[in-house]
């Protein structure tokens, strides 16, 4: 189904009242120069133009059609436009699959109607497009003429009215909401505007990601055709969700899950819409940046220091080199320090000339982006002239050394729309504020490394269902003997049924032994555990006082030299099938929360990258004078795990080790305990 008649349309049937109007005015006021066709049923005359009594009367097929009659009459228009082969509908009406059961069979009444024309909505604002001034939108919009610019895909129609209104300077080329998505969904905006020659990145807020794996397969063809993506996507709280399935009718999805599938797939996440704003015009003027090595300069040691503040771990203000530095100072004024940051002071103000050289001198090293922060006068009351020398001086010193640049201003309200026009001109990006500039270069920095390393696999797919309560769960012993099956190490040990069995087992094991109840979930909590069992008498008084607990009894050789502890875990989710959990292990692993998500299937990079970002991960590199953890030999644990999973996405239901020993490096790890859940109709624990 193609959407290319409808985004940019030659002709426009109009039906309904005040919202047809809209689009005709909104239409005008940016310059439109097709034809708009009005239809109502009474009128004889609409804002000078002629009015149709029915898409019968139109004088040929319309490539596109804003649809502002309520939900009844809106199928039949939309059949009506179906049947004369239009070019695709806007559907503005409330009240379909969001209203509940009546609501859900008009939406399939709507999707029958429409056969095979295409559909935005309903339940939604429509389609702007600035290229050519086609404004299929029932209200005010705030967006000018553009001859590129960045598309915004929007799940919230008043967040994309917001946006039109923005004064910071980002060339909108097109702004869509998707309202119920009957026929256009998330996937098919990106594959659409990522495909338009004179679109250079996508913006998207996102409320809910009901299939990871189309949008996958969306996003590595924007990859492909080299079209960065920033998102926002909200229902991080849990008052947050609720809204996001109230207001759209879908789940909202796991938030960190999310987070993985954008990071996996090199989708930038910002957190506000000013962060959103200002990524996509870095990418719009920079594109994806290599690094996050910034050279910052301003006038003002203070702007400096809240610039290093805001700058996180991915990026820095590298020292200069020697040359540079040498080369600096011999330029700058004898009270300058030669340094990055770069404080060039007053000295030289407005002497573009002195500016220039001393910029360029800076310049020569080797920054991913460079950065000059400057705070305008206000227009209308202050005068702005002299802060012209050190702009064009900044522009010039970016030029001469072919590096990328922007400027920034330590908060919005002292950089202007005009300047941002002016200084995109240029080839450098204007940026406002500090917090969501320097969000803006994050997601930059974060596209190009992403786009420097191979594309993840895809997904895995046919994860199946599984009803709650039909898991098998498997015992301690069942669950280390399936995965010792597949590799991981596991602690010498023996089922045993009574005292005596239990006594001769810890001989042949070896003391100290630990005895474990099996069956029993949280055995800690219960007492179902007995450590540092070194005789045989306290092994037969432990499994006695096991034996209320359980029939069965897990004797096990005790582990030594642990260096530190994971968590590695298989979990489900409805709409990402299964995914791995790797995070600090031991029993507080639920209060700290110490984790990080795979989404599968994953790669040894990427194990190894989580494993890295951990809040233990001083552990597992040798924290204080103690050694180093065998990471590798985790890796290679969380691989076989994953491996399992891969071979069978429909077997595991949950998967729980916890926890995994590591062993000094070079000396291996152990998995201490083990639960395993598995699907019904699964033959893995055959």
């Amino acid at each position: 189904m193609s959407f290319e008649r409808l985004l940019n349309p030659r002709s426009i049937a109009v039906f309904g009242g005040a919202q047809a109007q809209e689009v005709i005015r909104q239409s005008d006021r940016m310059g439109y120069e097709g034809e708009i066709w009005p239809v109502h049923p009474k009128q004889a005359e609409i804002l000078g133009r002629k009015v149709y009594r029915s898409v019968e009367d139109l004088p040929a097929s319309p490539d596109a059609a804003y649809v502002g009659v309520n939900r009844n009459l809106t199928i039949d228009v939309v059949r009506d436009l179906a049947a004369r082969d239009a070019g695709g509908a806007v559907c503005y009406a409330t009240g379909f699959i969001e209203a509940g059961e009546e609501g859900s069979e008009l939406q399939r009444q709507l999707l029958e109607a429409s056969g095979d024309m295409p559909l935005i909505g309903p339940n939604c604002y429509g389609i702007l497009n600035y290229l050519n001034g086609a404004m299929l939108w029932p209200d005010q919009q705030g967006g000018q003429r553009v001859d590129e610019g960045v598309a915004i895909i929007t799940m919230s129609s008043n967040v994309g009215f917001n946006l039109t209104m923005q004064r910071r300077g980002l060339p909108i080329a097109y702004m869509v909401s998707l309202g119920n998505k009957l026929k256009f969904d998330l996937h098919d905006a990106i594959h659409t505007f990522a495909r338009q020659d004179r679109v250079t990145a996508l913006g998207l807020y996102v409320e809910a990601m009901p299939d990871p794996k189309v949008f996958e397969e969306a996003v590595d063809v924007a990859r492909e055709l080299g079209k960065p993506i920033v998102a926002i996507k909200c229902g991080r709280s849990e008052v947050a969700q609720k809204i996001v399935v109230s207001h759209t009718a879908s789940l909202a999805g796991s938030d960190v899950l999310v987070s993985a599938l954008f990071e996996r797939l090199g989708v930038a996440r910002v957190d506000s819409l000013e962060a959103l704003i200002e990524a996509l015009k870095v990418l719009h003027v920079l594109g994806p940046l290599s690094g996050g090595r910034i050279g910052a300069m301003s006038t003002s040691g203070g702007d400096l220091t809240l610039l290093a503040d805001a700058m996180g771990p991915s990026l820095s203000m590298p020292p200069l080199s020697k040359e540079v530095s040498e080369r600096l100072q011999s330029v700058v004024h004898e009270r300058v320090v030669a340094a990055n940051p770069f404080d060039f002071q007053m000295f030289d103000w407005n002497d573009e000339d002195r500016l220039a050289e001393n910029f360029t001198a800076f310049l020569s090293e080797d920054f991913d982006l460079a950065l000059c922060v400057l705070d305008y006068p206000r227009e209308d009351v202050c005068d702005q002239s002299t802060w012209g020398g050190a702009e064009r001086g900044f522009v010039r010193a970016a030029h001469q050394t072919d590096t990328k640049g922007a400027v920034l201003s330590t908060f919005s309200d002292t950089i202007s729309e005009a300047v941002a026009a002016r200084l995109m001109k240029d080839g450098v990006v204007a940026l406002a504020g500090i917090d969501a500039g320097v969000a803006g270069i994050q997601a930059a920095v974060d596209v190009g490394a992403a786009w420097s390393r191979p594309a993840s696999p895809p997904l895995l797919e046919n994860f199946g269902q599984v009803q709650d309560g039909s898991a098998k769960v498997l015992d301690e012993a069942e669950s280390k003997a399936l995965l010792a099956r597949c590799g991981v190490p596991i602690p010498p040990s023996r089922v045993v049924r009574d005292a005596s069995e239990a006594a001769v087992a810890a001989e042949g094991l070896g003391y100290p032994v630990v005895a474990k109840a099996l069956g029993v979930a949280h055995k800690t909590e219960v007492g179902g555990v007995k450590l540092n069992l070194r005789s045989a008498d306290e092994v037969s008084a432990a499994v006695l006082k096991l034996s209320d607990l359980s029939d069965s009894v897990l004797i096990e050789k005790m582990v030594d030299g642990v260096v530190a502890e994971l968590i590695v875990g298989v979990a489900r989710d409805e709409d990402f099938g299964p995914y791995l959990l790797v995070g600090g292990g031991g029993v507080l692993v639920e209060i700290v929360k110490d984790s990080a998500s795979l989404l599968l299937p994953t790669t040894r990079e990427q194990v190894l990258d989580s494993l890295l970002r951990l809040k233990c991960a001083p552990l597992l590199k040798g924290f204080r004078g103690a050694p180093a953890a065998d990471v590798n030999a985790a890796v290679d644990v969380i691989l076989a795990v994953a491996g399992l999973v891969e071979k069978d996405p429909s077997s595991i239901v949950e998967l729980d080790i916890n926890p995994l020993m590591l062993l000094a490096d070079g000396q291996g790890v152990v998995a201490a305990d083990a639960l395993i859940r598995l699907n019904p109709k699964s033959t893995t624990g055959a």
